[in-house]
């Protein structure tokens, strides 16, 4: 079972700066396309951001662009959510997933892939924007 872990979450005050990592020890990172999500209390999870495996293209929703931004590190198998002008409103479980797509022609969709489309899941890192 291919294992990917979330670190980087806690507590920052609005307009503070957190950077989430998503790590695996196994093989073959470069061939994932990685997304990044939120759940926040009492709400459905969304995905937020997505890179691909190809050439590193990035997409992001209209609630996080200008303020996150994922990368990747193929060498140190690692994925990065750089989240800047944090808001009370982004405090949620944040969660990263994996996915080995069946054909490199659909990654650049991979922000409306739905949530069982993914092969593998974080089980989460908690961010609280608060005062």
């Amino acid at each position: 079972q291919v294992q990917f872990v979330e670190s980087g979450g806690g507590l920052v005050q609005p307009g503070g700066s957190l950077r989430l990592s998503c790590a695996t020890s196994r093989s073959a990172f470069d061939h994932y396309v990685i997304g990044w999500f939120r759940q926040a209390p009492g709400k459905e999870r969304e995905a937020i951001s997505c890179i691909t495996s190809t050439d590193s293209t990035t997409y992001s929703t209209d609630s996080v662009r200008g303020r996150f931004a994922i990368s990747r590190d193929n060498a140190n198998k690692t994925a990065y959510l750089q989240m800047d002008s944090l808001k009370p409103e982004d405090t949620a479980i944040y969660y990263c997933a994996a996915k080995w797509p069946f054909s490199r022609s659909v990654e650049d969709s991979c922000l409306t892939w739905i949530l069982h489309a993914w092969d593998y899941w974080g089980k989460g890192t908690p961010v609280t924007v608060s005062s």
